[in-house]
């Protein structure tokens, strides 16, 4: 759900390759060599090109690769039918509603054995808030979101939400853009869950964010870990697999769960259930969750694996073990992961930020 762009160069070399790829797939689906195609769709950034390169060689299949920005533009495109995507890659509560509407297909796990045994059962436990039988979705990356600091320009460690409203950080905070990350934020500090449609707790936390607005440098994306590495503000929301990219950058940057607790976000691959070409979508899938390749995939992208297979590959301990890429969530509390709300829902989030952001 979380990327960053500082695979651009990449991300343009893969694209035009794809590209090509795409076009040589529409001249190539007749010839008796090619054993078919896949159409997947996935966020921007978010592979490692090579392992869609050793796909195609090992099995004859050609990948016809789409990317999109968010969940919400992805949506209505795979809704439409406009493409015949075989796979999406959404996050949670995406996934929720796309379940709703039945627009998914059931996993067969028989066929996708690297997705039955290597994805941690932790995973599929978290799965299972937005995937109640494990049916739909299997885990590609995950992370949490929270609290990136500079321990040089703070006095204390920041350990809790609360902090990003002391005054004394006045124009060194940094907000996320996004309003269920900020919304969440409050509603965490107010011990709220932060799925809730009560108007009354929605409220609180709308009034906390206009509280908090004159502390806030910006309310920024990708711009978070940039601003963060160069020193440009002292405490900002993020997710955790920029975290790692930011602390890489500047030693001097930490990364906490904060104590009132946090969203953990996953992001699955699912197949859709019209997908034209749903053989070579399990075993495309089956072949990213293969250790080998998810490995890739982590050292590429930085987010969390959920291939237990893969980490055991890692050869840097300090990554192997991290607290920010495998942090050990029964050590924290008030943690949850974002369903989908309704339209209605959406709306009102989306008037209530509004608000937030005319002050």
């Amino acid at each position: 759900m979380r990327k960053n762009n500082r695979f651009c160069f990449n991300s343009i070399a893969i694209l035009l390759s794809l590209s090509v790829s795409a076009f040589l797939t529409g001249c190539a689906s007749s010839d008796k060599g090619v054993n078919g195609q896949v159409i997947v769709y996935n966020w921007g950034e978010y592979i490692d090109p090579e392992t869609i390169r050793m796909f195609e060689e090992e099995t004859g299949i050609k990948v016809i690769y789409d990317e999109f920005e968010t969940n919400e533009s992805m949506y209505p495109k795979v809704e439409s039918g406009a493409v015949a995507y075989d796979i999406a890659c959404p996050s949670d509560y995406m996934i929720s509603r796309m379940i709703d509407n039945g627009m998914l297909s059931e996993i067969n796990y028989d066929n996708m054995p690297n997705a039955k045994n290597n994805i941690g059962a932790q995973y599929y436990e978290q799965s299972r808030g937005f995937d109640p039988e494990n049916k739909y979705a299997i885990p590609y990356c995950w992370g949490t979101v929270g609290i990136l600091y500079n321990k040089t320009l703070v006095d204390e460690p920041i350990t809790r939400w609360a902090q990003l409203w002391d005054e004394k950080y006045a124009d060194d905070i940094l907000m996320q853009d996004s309003v269920r990350d900020a919304f969440m934020v409050a509603e965490k500090l107010n011990g709220d869950s932060m799925n809730t449609l009560d108007l009354t707790e929605l409220t609180a936390a709308k009034d906390l964010l206009i509280k908090q607005k004159p502390l806030v440098q910006a309310y920024v994306v990708d711009q978070v870990r940039d601003k963060m590495i160069g020193g440009e503000a002292a405490i900002g929301v993020i997710y955790s697999g920029e975290a790692i990219y930011t602390q890489k950058e500047n030693p001097d940057l930490v990364y906490v769960i904060p104590e009132e607790g946090t969203n953990v976000w996953i992001d699955s691959w699912v197949i859709l259930k019209n997908a034209p070409n749903k053989e070579n979508a399990e075993k495309f899938i089956d072949f990213m969750c293969r250790a080998d390749i998810a490995l890739m995939n982590f050292d590429y992208i930085t987010y969390s694996t959920p291939n237990v297979a893969a980490r055991e590959l890692i050869e840097d301990e300090s990554i192997k073990y991290s607290e920010i890429a495998f942090p050990d969530l029964s050590q924290y509390d008030n943690l949850e992961t974002y369903v989908y709300l309704g339209e209605d829902g959406d709306s009102l989030y989306n008037e209530l930020w509004k608000e937030v952001k005319a002050h």
